[in-house]
């Protein structure tokens, strides 16, 4: 019987102005090298599911700066991707590199930051869905549906500015100054209080918001790390903006697009209405890993 992974240990990294919280599920007999679940602003928490499939590798999930257990001092200050990318380089050391690393959303666009600052870090990347309007070709107006959820958010707090991410971040298709014109919607439609708390320094759209999208990834230190370098994205989200980003850095890079099971989270486990399908999220996976692992 193949030997399994033990329950996840959690262990505490303090780097200028945050502590951050990492957990380590541990296959003593493994050879393979540890398998690094990511994602940004989303914690460590929510790879639990997927990280369930992979019983016979190392498991390191974390929660990124600001998000759940690993507390900034000063939560109001934006994160920016290079100091992402310096936390994924610190933690990926203390637990002994390189990794293969799994990154999704805003964790994809901080491992892309990595592989250009420190390529020795990372064997094999599959980033799924990096949302990164700064390099498509309407990214004058994809840019401006950004700052329309900052500014959404700024005014009238945590519905309103969800309510606009939902909406931009799930349009299909170039943005156009009319897409970004039109007003925010209702919070309710969502389920999202419209009453505002005063409260300005959310993770995903105070801290993250701008740092991520206005990312800019370096194809040339990309082309020349070692790491093999996949793209990915949902075959529900065509269209969107996050799985334009996968198609973007894909032609930069040369390379085709794995197409996942699910959305967006399609490794999220539940029943809800953001659960995907974690099962075969994770064969996918595998499957990905495995052919890139056999073509270094």
């Amino acid at each position: 019987m193949p030997a399994t992974a033990t329950e996840p240990t959690t262990r505490t990294l303090d780097v200028p102005g945050v502590t951050l919280t990492y957990d380590v599920r541990t296959n003593e007999e493994t050879t393979d090298r540890p398998l690094f679940l990511i994602g940004s602003p989303m914690a460590g928490s929510f790879f639990g599911p997927l990280a369930s499939h992979f019983p016979d590798r190392t498991i390191v999930t974390y929660d990124p700066r600001g998000s759940e257990r690993s507390v900034k001092a000063d939560p109001s200050t934006p994160n920016s991707t290079e100091d992402q990318a310096e936390d994924l380089h610190r933690v990926i050391a203390a637990v002994g590199g390189p990794v293969d690393l799994f990154a999704s959303s805003g964790g994809a666009v901080n491992a892309l930051a990595l592989v250009a600052r420190h390529p020795k870090d990372v064997r094999i990347l599959v980033a799924h869905e990096p949302p990164l309007p700064a390099i498509l070709p309407d990214r004058e107006h994809a840019l401006a549906a950004v700052r329309a959820i900052g500014d959404a958010y700024r005014r009238n707090g945590f519905g309103a500015g969800m309510a606009a991410f939902i909406a931009h971040t799930g349009h299909r298709g170039p943005f156009t100054p009319e897409i970004v014109s039109q007003p925010a919607p209702d919070p309710a439609m969502f389920g999202l209080p419209a009453a505002d708390d005063g409260s300005r320094d959310d993770v995903l759209l105070s801290q993250n918001l701008i740092g991520t999208t206005h990312y800019e990834p370096d194809f040339d230190a990309l082309r020349a790390a070692p790491t093999r370098i996949v793209m990915a994205a949902g075959e529900e989200s065509e269209g969107t903006m996050a799985s334009r980003g996968a198609y973007a850095v894909a032609q930069r890079l040369g390379t085709d697009v794995e197409i996942f099971p699910s959305h967006h989270g399609g490794f999220v486990g539940g029943d809800g209405a953001w659960a995907g399908k974690p099962a075969e999220f994770a064969m996918k996976l595998r499957e990905v890993l495995d052919s890139a692992a056999g073509l270094r």
